[in-house]
């Protein structure tokens, strides 16, 4: 935990600062899409403290945790290098390069942006990743939160008073301009408290509600208020509640490595490590540690979906340029801590190696309920505090980042329709896109059943895709800086990294799909979209490369930005 915590800060106070300076090179003069389109809807000047938040948790969700929850099934070590080396050097300049180069370019998404760093025919394919990717982001968090509501119905009533909070301190902070740490101190307040009162109260649906399963009934309500959520102004919902998921998520953390600290110095029964450093003893069916740690845990070392985040709606709400680099490597960072977190969870939280085998007998066997489990032992052991009321805070933590991603995934699934109706040259307008997201969101995830096991039909493409598109997020970047003659090596070499690993993935994921015992034809055909889509635009990247390294330099500050305006007319 401590070794964690020093890498996590080094990378911020040195590597970030480097990033900052010498490669990205942030300008606080240059004026932000924030103050230039300002629309009060989605361009809004937000305070860094408060975009902070929204990007951190949006970008977080269930992934930092089930991540690594999965992954320690190959060991401990694995997982804690690939969540600290992936954070400060793959991540953290990943999320900040995303934001960067969108601030640079009136705040548009990286699909735009490969439109004209990468061209035309590239574009047209990144919007297909894109887009598969937000749909299974989408689609499998309100599985995920479904799951835990119904497993954990004490986290049913401060899952949806958190709203109202949100509600009242966008309203607090916006309207009336009260200051933002006392409105924020209320705001944990009341939001602990709810956890307090679901803990006591726990809501259990009946089995019939209105016709309708308990299953039935919470995704139809998230996929509802993810629509209405993702059409309001950001200052009126999605800001202040992301910026107060954010605090929350960080007391509950504060919570959690208090227990290990605390337990490892005063406990008579410390908590010590029970899974090995290496499994050499996997259970059968459990995929190669390469390339499959690379793909198992994205969000906590890098993820793809942040750079659709940081140039989605992070940069359209930076006031100014170098709050990018708290926004968007710090955020990254926030979620290294989570994912760090999980792993101790996991690893730690059950007391005998025999209760950890039971857990780890087969692939996939952690996740979201082994964090919430050994993590809930962990603080009642370390801190005392019950264990009901421990798995609620966790429990709690898990979906109101999962909430928070899919809201979020469903503004950036809009402007990606939006995005795709430009370019056959037909004008979607707000209210058709979300209602374009909402029924292909529902038509998946019911595709299966009323229980909703559609959601997670297409999942298990989700770490490849994800990755692939991080690498092409970071293609974009290296495109940037040869262009400006400024040292790309930053991006070029987790570029290099994520995408052979990821490529391999997929490339051993089509011949498990096609296994003639239990083939998969729908995710081995969207495989191959996946893989032939990835090597197109991975070839239209290397010609991008090389004819940015032969033209002229591109100019920076404030003629770079009529340089755009100018290259778009």
């Amino acid at each position: 935990m401590l070794l964690g915590i020093t890498i996590f800060a080094l990378g911020y106070f040195v590597y970030s600062r480097y990033l900052a300076k010498r490669v990205y090179q942030l300008d606080g003069g240059f004026q932000t899409p924030a103050h230039e389109l300002e629309d009060g809807v989605d361009y809004v000047p937000t305070n860094k403290f408060i975009l902070w938040g929204h990007h951190f948790t949006s970008v977080a969700g269930a992934a930092p945790i089930v991540g690594p929850a999965i992954a320690v099934i190959w060991g401990w070590l694995p997982a804690f290098l690939w969540v600290t080396i992936g954070t400060v050097f793959f991540a953290g300049m990943h999320d900040l390069g995303a934001l960067w180069a969108s601030n640079r370019n009136k705040g548009r998404s990286i699909g735009a942006l490969s439109s004209r760093y990468i061209g035309g025919r590239g574009a047209s394919l990144f919007l297909v990743v894109i887009f598969l990717v937000l749909l299974m982001v989408i689609t499998a968090f309100a599985v995920v939160i479904k799951n835990l509501l119904i497993s954990t119905p004490s986290a049913v009533i401060p899952t949806w008073g958190a709203i109202l909070v949100a509600l009242l301190v966008g309203f607090a902070v916006y309207r009336l301009k009260w200051p933002l740490i006392p409105v924020t101190i209320v705001a944990v307040v009341i939001l602990y408290s709810l956890i307090v009162v679901g803990d006591s109260y726990p809501v259990v649906l009946p089995e019939s509600f209105l016709g309708m399963s308990p299953s039935t009934v919470w995704i139809l309500a998230l996929f509802i208020y993810g629509g209405i959520a993702s059409l309001l102004p950001v200052w009126v919902l999605l800001q202040p509640r992301d910026y107060i998921n954010g605090v929350q998520l960080f007391v509950g953390l504060a919570l959690l490595y208090s227990a290990v600290l605390i337990g490892a110095i005063f406990s008579s029964t410390p908590h010590n490590i029970v899974a090995p450093m290496f499994n050499e003893a996997t259970p059968p069916g459990t995929p190669n540690l390469v390339p499959l740690l690379f793909v198992t845990i994205a969000c906590g070392a890098i993820s793809g979906f942040h750079g659709l985040v940081s140039s989605g709606t992070s940069s359209k709400q930076l006031d100014k340029e170098p709050d990018a680099r708290f926004v968007g490597y710090f955020g990254a960072v926030g979620e290294g801590l989570l994912s760090l977190g999980t792993i101790l969870a996991v690893v730690a939280g059950y007391r005998t190696v025999t209760d950890w085998d039971a857990v780890y007998s087969s692939f996939g066997g952690g996740g979201v309920n082994a964090f919430v489990e050994g993590g809930g032992l962990l603080m009642q052991d370390g801190i005392g505090l019950p264990a009901s009321l421990s798995a609620t805070v966790l429990a709690t933590m898990a979906v109101l980042f999962a909430a928070t991603t899919m809201d979020t995934g469903m503004r950036l699934l809009r402007f990606v329709v939006q995005e795709i109706g430009e370019a056959v040259k037909v004008k979607v307008a707000k209210f058709p896109a979300t209602l374009i997201v909402v029924l292909v969101g529902l038509g998946l995830t019911f595709s299966q059943g009323l229980g909703g096991d559609g959601g997670l039909r297409i999942w298990p493409l989700f770490g490849t895709t994800n990755q692939l598109l991080a690498s092409l997020t970071l293609s974009i970047i290296a495109v940037i800086l040869i262009r400006k003659r400024r040292n790309p090596w930053p991006a070029l070499i987790p570029l290099t990294i994520v995408f052979v690993m990821a490529f391999w993935a997929a490339i051993e994921q089509v011949s498990g799909f096609a296994d003639p015992a239990n083939p998969d034809w729908l995710l081995f055909a969207l495989d191959i979209i996946i893989i032939i889509a990835s090597v197109w635009v991975a070839v239209e990247v290397l010609l991008a490369m090389r004819k940015a390294a032969k033209d002229p330099p591109e100019p920076a500050g404030a003629d770079e930005h009529q340089a755009a305006v100018r290259e778009e007319v």
